[in-house]
């Protein structure tokens, strides 16, 4: 299938297509993904920092790990591959965006169908009296930085031990349902559940594109795989659809 064929059904499926998205995509804005080569858990162990029960007993070493990468999110900028698929739901050539990643770029280029299946850390949330806030109005220098009324804050975010929220995860099922094309972007595929969303699409009949520098188990079972950095293309893909409208 050629570039110019996935235009065309874009272009028919319009907002009943969707994108899945993984920490790839967010890699080339410069946020270092959690798994692979170069990833966080590398130099430490997830279950003993980013598991739930681990950050009640003692939120620190949580705070150590995350406090500098939240600070860092004034500087980090959506890329050619956020900006793209932004571009492509102003005009109608997608629906939601389902995301694994906590980073909000998506919505900082513009998207407004996001569904974050793992939360953002844009906004942090008190484990006392559940007061929320942008999480750049924290002292995240503290360790762990505190509510006005004293409580620990956390990031809204799903951490090991948690459950998707049901909402996030319904409403991505349905997305997959009704999909007439599916964009997988810079992930693997491998973390379940969100790796079974591609597959529930497919199996409904939608159109399965991956979008990943490399092959990944994901490949065999793709429809179309476009071999390359998001933010090359994806940008390819949209100006080929808005030239066939």
């Amino acid at each position: 299938m050629e570039i110019d064929e996935l235009a065309r059904r874009l272009v028919a499926g319009g907002r009943r297509n969707a994108a899945v998205t993984g920490a790839g995509i967010s890699v080339e804005s410069g946020v270092q993904p959690f798994r692979g080569k170069g990833g966080l858990w590398e130099k430490m162990d997830p279950m003993k920092v980013a598991h739930i029960d681990a950050f009640n007993e003692d939120p620190v070493p949580y705070w150590e790990m995350r406090g500098p990468f939240i600070k860092g999110l004034r500087d980090i900028r959506p890329n050619p591959g956020h900006i793209a698929l932004a571009a492509m739901q102003r005009e109608g050539l997608l629906g939601p965006i389902i995301t694994q990643n906590i980073d909000g770029l998506h919505s900082a280029a513009g998207s407004t169908d996001v569904i974050e299946f793992h939360g953002s850390v844009r906004t942090l949330s008190c484990t006392s009296c559940g007061s929320r806030i942008p999480s750049l109005e924290a002292n995240l220098d503290d360790r762990p930085p505190r509510c006005a009324c004293g409580g620990v804050l956390r990031p809204d975010v799903v951490f090991f031990g948690e459950a998707i929220p049901p909402a996030a995860m319904a409403r991505a099922e349905r997305a997959a349902r009704g999909c007439a094309v599916m964009l997988v972007v810079g992930t693997s595929a491998v973390v379940h559940p969100a790796a079974a969303i591609p597959l529930l699409a497919r199996s409904a009949g939608a159109l399965v594109v991956e979008v990943n520098p490399e092959p990944t188990p994901l490949t065999p079972e793709a429809d179309l795989f476009l071999e390359g950095p998001s933010g090359e293309v994806l940008p390819h893909i949209l100006d080929a659809a808005l030239a066939i409208r």
